[in-house]
This record gives structure tokens, sequence and C-alpha cells, in this order.
């Protein structure tokens, strides 16, 4: 099992940034990529970035040049700095792992609201 546990989410006014963690613990040898998705209210949950076990990171096209997902391996923890936060970026942003092999887990989210 794996187990992951976000923090960072929070209010922002737009513009601003936020850094979110994800850290990971338990069979942590099993993961075959990180990912960071959002639920924004009334829209179907959103995958937003990918970071693979090689570090290749992939972004949702909205999010491209604003977030960045980042890990340290020696923290076992993956990160995503959202930088030029707008209003639509609000939601519940998650953490889950895509394991070698098959399976996934998932955090339990961390809210992000972006209002002045």
């Amino acid at each position: 099992q794996v187990q992951l546990v976000e923090s960072g989410g929070g209010l922002v006014q737009p513009g601003g940034s936020l850094n979110l963690s994800c850290a990971a613990s338990g069979s942590i040898y099993r993961i075959g990529a990180t990912n960071w998705s959002r639920r924004i209210p009334g829209k179907q949950l959103e995958l937003v970035a990918t970071i693979t076990s090689g570090g290749n990171t992939n972004y949702e096209d909205s999010v491209k040049g604003r977030f960045t997902i980042s890990r340290d391996t020696a923290k076992n923890t993956v990160y995503l700095r959202m930088n030029g936060l707008k209003p639509e970026d609000a939601g519940v942003y998650y953490c889950n792992v895509d394991l070698l092999g098959g399976g996934e887990y998932w955090g339990k989210g961390t809210p992000v609201t972006v209002s002045s």
C-alpha cells in the first residue's frame, strides 16, 4: 500500500502562488507516476500534472507555464508549484500515484481557493 498526504492548499488572491506537497509513504518503490488532479465545482475531475518515476513531466494545457510539478526523492514528496493563480483554478487538489504493474492510490485532497 501507499499512503499519500497532501498539504499546502489555502486561500490566495488572483495572481498569487501556492506550493502543494504530496508526501508518500509505504510501498513507494512501486510508484510509476505521481499525478496532481483537481475537482473544480461543476466539472469533472481533471488531471493537472504528472511526473513519472523517470522524471518526465506533463501538464494540462490551461496550467502550462504557470504550474510546475517537481519531486524530492529523499523526502518522498512531490510538489505542485502554482503561480499566476486564477479564480478558475479553485477547487480541491488531489495527489494520486499510479503503481508499476497496476493499481493506484489517492490522497484526501487539499482545497485551493482563489479569491480577492
